[in-house]
C-alpha cells in the first residue's frame, strides 16, 4: 500500500485518481487541486458542451493530429483509445454522441455531467479530494516526497502524479507552476508558445467579415517555415479563427510576431476546384443571369456580404451587370478567391487553448508515465511537451497519460 498525491484535478488528474481506485491495491490517495471545483477546464471545453473525445477509429490517423508528441503518447493511446474512453465514460452513466465532425461530447451538452461522473467515483473510492489548496513546492526526501503548502500541514506521499496543465486558459487556475516543480525535480523543460488561437490580421477590410465562415477552404502559412492545412476557417472583427486556423497556429506555435515579424497567409476558398474551373463556373452562371449585377451573381457561390467586401477591395465593379462585367475584374476576383494573401501579425492574446512545450519528453517513460530522472514522479496531461489539434485530441491525450499514470503509480 502506497500514499499517492495527484497534483491538479484537471482530466489527467482524474482519470490518474479513478485508475488507481479501480486497481483496488489500497492505497491512500490524494488529490490536490487549487480552484474550488475539479475539472474546470473539462466543464468549458467545446464550449461548455465538453469535446471528451474523437470519434475517429483510425489510431494512426489519430495520432498524426498532434504536432507535436504523438510518437511519445503511441503506447498510452493504445492502452486507451478513444473508443475506450466512449465506452469508460457510457459504462459510467454518461451517454455520448458522436457529431457530423467526428467530435465526441456527451448527450446532455453538458460539461458538468462529465466531471460528475468522476466526482461520483472519487467519492466512492474513498478518495482524499483537496480543493482550494495550493501546492507550494515539492522536495524528493529519501524514497518519497514532501508536499508543501499555503495554509495547510505537509504531506508526506509515497509517489507523486503531476498533472497541473499548461499556461493556457490562465483563469481555469492553469498558471504553469507546474514547470516550476518539474524543475526544482531535475527535469528539462522545452520552449512554451501558445497553440490552437486565433491570428490576428493586418488588413482593415476584413474586419466588416465578422461572423462569416467557411466550411473548408485551403490555408498555407508562410513566415520562417511553410505550413499548410485544410479545414473550416472564419473571420472576426480582429482576424480569423476556426478549427483550420487552430490547426495552423499548432504548425506555426514558435512562430514569433513583435510588431516588425509578420507572416503572410495564403487562402484557398474552392481547394476542390482550380482556377479555370472555378471561372468556368462563375461565367457560366453570369451567361445564365445577364442581367443581375455580378456580386449577386458571386453570391451563389460565396456569403454574399462576402462577395460585395471582395468587390470593394479588389476595386472591381461588383454593382455592373454580368454582361457588363469585365473579364479582368473576373480573373481578379477569381485569383482572390484561390489565392487570396493575408498578413498575419500576431495571435488573439489569451485566447490560445493548449500550451506547445512542457517537460522533455525524452525525461519520461512512454510506457509508465514516471519520470526517468526522479523515481516515484509520475508526469501527465498538458505538463508533458505534446500537444493535439481541437476536436477531442487533447482531453484524450490527457485521459491516456492519466490512466496510464495512475496504473503504473497504482501498482
Amino acid at each position: 500500500m502506497s500514499k499517492i498525491a495527484i497534483i491538479g484535478g484537471g482530466a489527467a488528474g482524474l482519470m490518474a485518481a479513478i485508475r488507481i481506485v479501480e486497481l483496488n491495491r489500497g492505497n491512500e490517495v490524494f488529490l490536490i487541486e487549487r480552484n474550488d471545483i475539479l475539472g474546470k477546464k473539462v466543464i468549458i471545453s467545446g464550449g461548455g458542451r465538453c469535446n471528451l473525445t474523437t470519434g475517429f477509429p483510425d489510431l494512426k490517423q489519430i495520432l498524426s493530429k498532434y504536432p507535436r508528441g504523438g510518437r511519445f503518447l503511441r503506447h498510452a493511446m493504445y492502452s486507451f483509445t478513444p473508443s475506450s474512453m466512449m465506452e469508460w465514460m457510457e459504462d459510467h452513466g454518461v451517454p455520448l454522441k458522436i457529431e457530423e465532425d467526428m467530435r465526441v461530447f456527451p448527450k446532455s451538452d453538458d460539461g458538468k455531467s462529465v466531471v460528475a461522473a468522476f466526482e461520483k467515483l472519487l467519492s466512492d473510492g474513498g478518495v482524499n479530494v483537496l480543493l482550494r489548496t495550493a501546492l507550494k513546492s515539492v522536495t524528493k526526501q529519501g524514497d518519497g516526497f514532501v508536499l508543501s503548502f499555503d495554509g495547510r500541514s505537509d504531506i508526506a506521499p509515497d509517489k507523486v502524479i503531476l498533472c497541473t496543465g499548461g499556461q493556457a486558459y490562465q483563469h481555469t487556475g492553469s498558471k504553469g507552476d507546474g514547470y516550476s516543480f518539474v524543475e526544482a525535480l531535475g527535469h528539462h523543460v522545452t520552449a512554451l508558445a501558445p497553440s490552437l488561437s486565433a491570428f490576428l490580421l493586418k488588413e482593415e477590410w476584413v474586419k466588416a467579415l465578422s461572423g462569416i465562415s467557411f466550411k473548408e477552404v485551403g490555408l498555407i502559412f508562410r513566415g520562417k517555415e511553410k505550413f499548410h492545412v485544410a479545414g473550416p476557417m472564419m473571420f472576426t472583427h480582429k482576424g480569423i479563427t476556426g478549427p483550420g486556423i487552430f490547426a495552423l497556429s499548432a504548425y506555426a506555435a514558435y512562430e514569433v510576431f513583435d510588431g516588425s515579424a509578420t507572416a503572410h497567409l495564403f487562402v484557398d476558398f474552392f481547394p476542390d476546384q482550380n482556377h479555370e474551373k472555378l471561372s468556368e463556373s462563375i461565367r457560366q452562371e453570369m451567361s445564365a443571369n445577364p442581367k443581375k449585377v455580378f456580386q449577386n451573381i458571386l453570391g451563389h457561390f460565396v456569403p454574399r456580404s462576402f462577395a460585395i467586401a471582395l468587390c470593394d477591395n479588389l476595386k472591381a465593379s461588383g454593382g455592373k451587370k454580368s454582361s457588363e462585367f469585365s473579364n479582368k475584374d473576373l480573373y481578379k476576383v477569381v485569383d482572390a478567391l484561390k489565392n487570396m494573401s493575408l498578413t498575419i501579425i500576431g495571435r488573439s492574446p489569451g485566447d490560445e487553448f493548449v500550451t506547445a512545450g512542457g517537460v522533455d519528453l525524452g525525461e519520461v517513460n512512454p510506457k509508465t508515465m514516471e519520470s526517468k530522472l526522479c523515481p516515484g514522479l509520475y508526469l501527465a496531461g498538458e505538463i508533458l511537451d505534446y500537444d493535439g489539434f481541437t476536436g477531442g485530441y487533447n482531453l484524450q491525450g490527457a485521459w491516456a497519460t492519466g490512466r496510464l499514470a495512475g496504473e503504473s503509480a497504482g501498482i
